[in-house]
């Protein structure tokens, strides 16, 4: 059996269901391979408002609106001690319908992206597996043309082929691990261990009772976070440094048992509550991949880049890689060049959004920091740090905010606050047509 299509997805997740969906709306002829049926578990239930515009273009935003899901209006943060900031309302900045998200279930969020993607023409097998991608040399490319995959469902094999294949497989990173250019992110080297409780307090009132909480550990190397969701549900995650969270620790749960004892602004809040989960553990999982597309190839999502989810940026970021890529892809396939440079066209400017996020995550683990610090310090810069929390990152001015924030921070000489080009080092950039 064989089957040609404009371009092949592998995942169903957030980011293939995006990329799915705009190229689909453009006429292209789309296939979608999903290995799991839905629903299933799976982690990063917090979103943020910039998400709106996305939701917007590809259907989703009354389906979003209609959902049981919980609205988000803003974050708060806790110190080690279980002293709570004040909320930063997304509001305040821009008091529009954007400035509200929500916190959702994935197993329910996701399964509703890929049938928006399937009502909206794309064609979706699911579940199907991928075992092999159809590779080429490249004429202008150190890293191979992809040209389609090897498909197996129902009990079958038969190879697919399609001028692009993108790979939406998340933090599974099927071609750049394939390809060695996946690398870790030498100065986010964490764990998380998270799971789902119910019947836990929740701030009052239908404007806060969503906040997502951040709090400190109690030796300051890492963090907490607290999401409402439906059914009374709450995720609770501890993300810290590997060395610390994981070796020489008993088994998950008993860590992140211990790990709630030692955290006095959420003891009070999960003391009417009860685990309803298994424990979950995530390790190492920041990282970038070198390039962002090669010839016949896209990356996006987790697959190309995923960062420390201190501030719920990985759904959004998955949203917009398929979103920006499908559009690159779309005028690649008008252009009858599937080369990496055309593919890429839109890595640089998405990366550069990215580095803001990242540059926010390396200031909260540094020594000493914090946003009530900064913001007292610095109160005209309140509306940029809420800025960045909304996910309005894709602005070259977004950069400014750092110059002030770098005088409060001890960072490594790869990740530095004060330039507004900062990049991971040593190459110049992880997304253009290199042979890095």
């Amino acid at each position: 059996m064989s089957d040609s299509f404009d371009v092949i997805i592998i995942g169903g997740g957030p980011a293939g269901s995006t990329c799915a969906t705009v190229l689909a709306d453009h006429g292209r002829n789309v296939l979608v391979i999903e290995r799991m049926n839905y629903p299933r578990f799976h982690i990063g239930e917090s979103l943020i408002p910039e998400t709106y515009w996305v939701f917007k273009r590809i259907g989703m935003l009354e389906k979003m609106k209609r959902s049981r899901f919980v609205r988000k209006y803003s974050v708060k943060f806790a110190n080690a001690q279980g002293k709570e900031s004040a909320p930063f309302y997304f509001d305040e900045r821009d008091p529009r319908e954007n400035s509200q998200t929500w916190q959702v279930l994935r197993s329910e969020f996701d399964k509703m992206m890929l049938e928006n993607a399937v009502e909206h023409g794309a064609q979706v097998w699911q579940p199907a597996h991928v075992i092999d991608v159809l590779l080429e040399p490249s004429s202008s490319h150190r890293l191979p043309r992809v040209r389609g995959v090897i498909v197996e469902r129902d009990g079958e094999q038969w190879p697919i082929y399609a001028p692009v294949v993108v790979d939406a497989t998340g933090t599974s990173a099927m071609l750049s691990r394939r390809f060695n250019i996946r690398q870790p992110d030498p100065g986010l080297h964490k764990a998380a261990v998270f799971a789902h409780y119910q019947g836990a307090i929740r701030d009052p009132g239908e404007r806060d009772e969503g906040a997502i909480l951040i709090v400190a550990v109690h030796n300051e190397r890492g963090w907490f976070w607290f999401i409402p969701l439906p059914n009374d549900m709450v995720s609770i995650g501890v993300v810290a440094d590997i060395d610390y969270l994981i070796k020489g620790r008993g088994k998950p749960e008993q860590v992140l048992e211990e790990e709630l004892g030692k955290c006095p602004a959420l003891q009070p809040r999960l003391a009417p509550a009860r685990r309803v989960s298994p424990v979950h553990v995530l390790n190492d999982f920041s990282y970038n991949s070198k390039v962002c597309a090669g010839d016949g190839w896209v990356l996006i999502g987790d697959a190309f880049t995923f960062l420390d989810p201190m501030y719920s940026s990985g759904v959004f970021l998955a949203l917009k890689s398929g979103e920006a890529a499908a559009d690159a892809i779309h005028a690649a396939l008008d252009a009858q060049d599937c080369s990496a440079a055309r593919l890429s066209a839109w890595g640089d400017s998405f990366y550069d959004g990215v580095q803001v996020i990242r540059k926010m995550v390396y200031a909260f683990y540094s020594p000493g920091f914090s946003f009530g610090k900064f913001i007292r310090a610095n109160p005209d810069r309140k509306n940029n740090v809420t800025e960045v929390l909304i996910g309005d990152v894709f602005r070259p001015e977004v950069h400014e905010l750092f110059k002030p924030m770098g005088q409060m921070c001890t960072l490594p000489e790869s990740m530095k606050l004060e330039g507004s080009d900062a990049r991971p080092q040593p190459r110049e950039t992880p997304c253009r047509n290199s042979d890095d």
